[in-house]
Order: C-alpha cells, then sequence, then structure tokens
C-alpha cells in the first residue's frame, strides 16, 4: 500500500470515516441505516423510558398527551432514519415528518421549553449508541448527521410555536374585538362568559376606556394590552373605526371601597391618540360589562360638549352632556339620582335650588325672592350638596344640577300627560 494511500487511510480513522460522497462511505452509511433501521422502535421506546424518569412535568401529563408525545418521538427517529439514509434530498422536512403526526393543541399542553427539554433527551438517547448503532467508520458520520438533524429539528419547533403563537394572537385579538362589540350593542349576553373563560378572565371589578387611535390604531391597541397585563388586568381591547376599547378586569390591589383607583387608567390613557378619554363606571363581573362601555363610548361622543373636560374623564362626570346628546342612561341617571331626592327632601330646597340658578347664583337675590334669610339659603344649598354630590354655587355643579331639574320636570310632566 503506497504511503498516500496510508495517509489517506489514517485521515478516514480521524475523521470518523472515508470522505463524504465517495463509494466506500456510501457504503458506510448504508451499514449504519440498517442498524438504525432494526433500532428505530428501541430508540423510540428508550427515548420515552428516558423521558419519564427523567422530565417530571412529562410524568404529570395526561396518558392521551404522553402518547402523542411518544408518536412524535417515534416520528422524529424514523424522520430521521429516512433522511440520513437520502442525504441527497437537502434539508429534513421536519415540520411535516415529525410534529404533522401530533395534532394543534399539544402545543398549548407542551411548552417551548419543554420541547427543547425533550429534543435533548433524544439526543441523549442516540449520542449514547453511536458506537452501537453505526456501522465501523461510521461512528463521526452519523454523530455530524445527528447534530445536524437536531439543529433542524429545533429551527422547526421554534417555527412550530412561533406559528402557533401568531395563530392563537391573531384568534385572541379576534374574539376580543367581539366581545367588545357585543358589549357595546348589548347582544350575546348569555356566550360572554364562556368568551371570557377562552380568555382565561377572572379578575373584577370591571371597567371600561374608551378614546380614540390616532394614526396607528393597531399599535395603541398592542401598546394597551402590553401594558394592561404587565399591571396585572385582564384585558380585552377592539378597534371600532377610530375608536378604541378597552375592557379591563382590574388587579385587587388598584380596587378602593370607593372604586377604582386613578392609578389603573391614567398610565393606560397616555397610550391613546390625542383627544378625550372616558372611563366607565366598574361592574361586578364580565357579562354585565356592557353597562361599562356604552357609558364610556357615549361619554366619548359628548365629550366634545365638554371642552375642560379632565383626561380622563368619567362617564358619570358627563351625564349632562351624554343626556343632551340624547342618551337615556344618561337622563334617567339624572333624574333618578339628582332629581328624585332634592323633590323626595320636600319644595324649599328644589324651590331654592331654581331661584338660585335663575338669579345667576346670588345669595341676596335668592334670599330676597323667598323671603328667608341669607344663612337659611346656604343651609339649603349645603342640603343640596349633600343630597346630589354637586355644590350649586361651582360653575359646573350649577350646570349638571340645571340639566337634572329640567329632566326631571320634563319627566313629570310626560307622565302626567
Amino acid at each position: 500500500m503506497s504511503t498516500g494511500s496510508a495517509d489517506q487511510n489514517e485521515h478516514d480513522r480521524e475523521s470518523g470515516g472515508p470522505e463524504r460522497g465517495g463509494p466506500e462511505a456510501d457504503a458506510v452509511r448504508a451499514a449504519t441505516v440498517q442498524r438504525l433501521e432494526r433500532a428505530m422502535g428501541e430508540l423510540g421506546t428508550a427515548a420515552v423510558a428516558r423521558m419519564e424518569s427523567r422530565l417530571s412535568w412529562f410524568r404529570r401529563m395526561s396518558a392521551e398527551d404522553r402518547s402523542w408525545v411518544g408518536l412524535v418521538a417515534q416520528s422524529g427517529v424514523a424522520a430521521f432514519v429516512d433522511w440520513f439514509k437520502n442525504p441527497a434530498r437537502g434539508r429534513p422536512a421536519i415540520t411535516v415528518e415529525v410534529f404533522g403526526t401530533a395534532p394543534r393543541e399539544l402545543t398549548r399542553s407542551v411548552t417551548l421549553q419543554q420541547t427543547v427539554d425533550m429534543i435533548r433527551v433524544v439526543i441523549d438517547v442516540v449520542e449514547n449508541q453511536v458506537e452501537e448503532l453505526a456501522a465501523p467508520g461510521g461512528e463521526q458520520q452519523l454523530r455530524e448527521a445527528v447534530l445536524r438533524y437536531t439543529r433542524e429539528v429545533a429551527f422547526s419547533s421554534a417555527k412550530v410555536y412561533a406559528r402557533a403563537a401568531e395563530a392563537r394572537g391573531a384568534w385572541d385579538a379576534r374574539l376580543e374585538a367581539l366581545i367588545v362589540d357585543a358589549l357595546l350593542h348589548g347582544d350575546r349576553d348569555e356566550g360572554l362568559q364562556t368568551w371570557g373563560s377562552a380568555l382565561r378572565w377572572s379578575r373584577t371589578p370591571v371597567i371600561a376606556i374608551a378614546g380614540y387611535a390616532g394614526e396607528d390604531g393597531e399599535s395603541v391597541l398592542e401598546d394597551l394590552r402590553n401594558a394592561a397585563r404587565r399591571a396585572g388586568h385582564d384585558v380585552l381591547a377592539g378597534l371600532q373605526g377610530d375608536r378604541v376599547v378597552v375592557v379591563l378586569g382590574v388587579n385587587d390591589k388598584d380596587v378602593r371601597d370607593d372604586g377604582v383607583s386613578g392609578a389603573v387608567t391614567e398610565p393606560l390613557t397616555e397610550l391613546f391618540g390625542p383627544g378625550p378619554v372616558v372611563v366607565g363606571p366598574p361592574v361586578g363581573e364580565l357579562p354585565r360589562a356592557g353597562a361599562s362601555v356604552r357609558a364610556a363610548v357615549s361619554g366619548l361622543r359628548a365629550a366634545v360638549g365638554w371642552p375642560d373636560a379632565p383626561r380622563p374623564a368619567l362617564a358619570e362626570d358627563l351625564l349632562p352632556e351624554r343626556a343632551l346628546q340624547g342618551d337615556p342612561s344618561a337622563r334617567t341617571q339624572l333624574v333618578e339620582e339628582i332629581y328624585k331626592p332634592l323633590r323626595g327632601a320636600g319644595s324649599p330646597l328644589l324651590d331654592t335650588l331654581s331661584v338660585y340658578l335663575e338669579h345667576a347664583s346670588s345669595l341676596e337675590s335668592t334670599a330676597r325672592m323667598l323671603f328667608v334669610h341669607p344663612n337659611t339659603v346656604r343651609y339649603r344649598l349645603s342640603r343640596i350638596a349633600e343630597l346630589t354630590g354637586h355644590m350649586p354655587a361651582d360653575g359646573r355643579g350649577s350646570f349638571v344640577l340645571r340639566i337634572a331639574v329640567t329632566l326631571g320636570r320634563l319627566a313629570e310632566s310626560s307622565e302626567e300627560s
């Protein structure tokens, strides 16, 4: 044998086999394939057994999911043998040949990290048996093939989970928009609880926030979702034209005796586009959130009537504007919460308020018209503020009271006629 041939053989031994693509390499590969085909079943079984012993989360899975994982492992081994047998095929079709055997629901039971753990187990099983599986001289060839194949499996795993996450995100976004639309229009109440469960909704109370999207509505939606989830809230968000409606299940730490803390709404307000932002009243559960959504949207429409409204503004602070725009629930609330308590307290309070508003909020003029002392007027005005929560001497308060009294009288007139 020539020195050159001896050097070549020595090179082959050091590199683990003959040069790739040569006749001798093909012969070694064919012999290795035969060994692999005989050991396929044993490899798959050994991989599943190793998972049972090393992966605690695998032992906690349902029998059905474990069987699917076992099938994926078996398919992975079979696909590797087939790819190793035909090196001219190029990159293996991992997604179809391996993950195509499992249902899409498996991506919900097995996380990406757990998939990586499974791949490591299978690699260990195969690598530990390379000496027995490979034909003489083909150990390095098989070892390199395993590394290449597992790299493709890793990339394909990431692709499967990325696609699943993308599809799930798109489905969640469509479902969120559907729920927001149902809440706004007051229909499909019977399905809201089920839909909320599908989105893992669990927190109460629930509030709605309405504002405008600005130039990039989808970006605003995503920013609002991310900020709300980081704060620990459940969130639904929908884009309706240029309007954004967000429904929040509020984190317990942000609930106070007097309602939801401003710490919930103020950080989110900054993420809306230019224009007013209106917060609906809190409700006890998701199926009742329609009242909060409708109040917030009604307030958003009516906010143009109060240019100096705070941002965010409460829908209840916009009751006069909402009532003037034709919101029947706002009219009813003004009558029930302001006019009727005043009516029930007796005519002196209602008469004093009417005269006071008609005479430019003047104590002296009101006292003269009612033939009482100015201190009596002061006392009655303070009682009105206690009953209604609005100060007659305050510009905004007097406006709210005037609208409420007018609506109350119109309602009484309609009832009498």
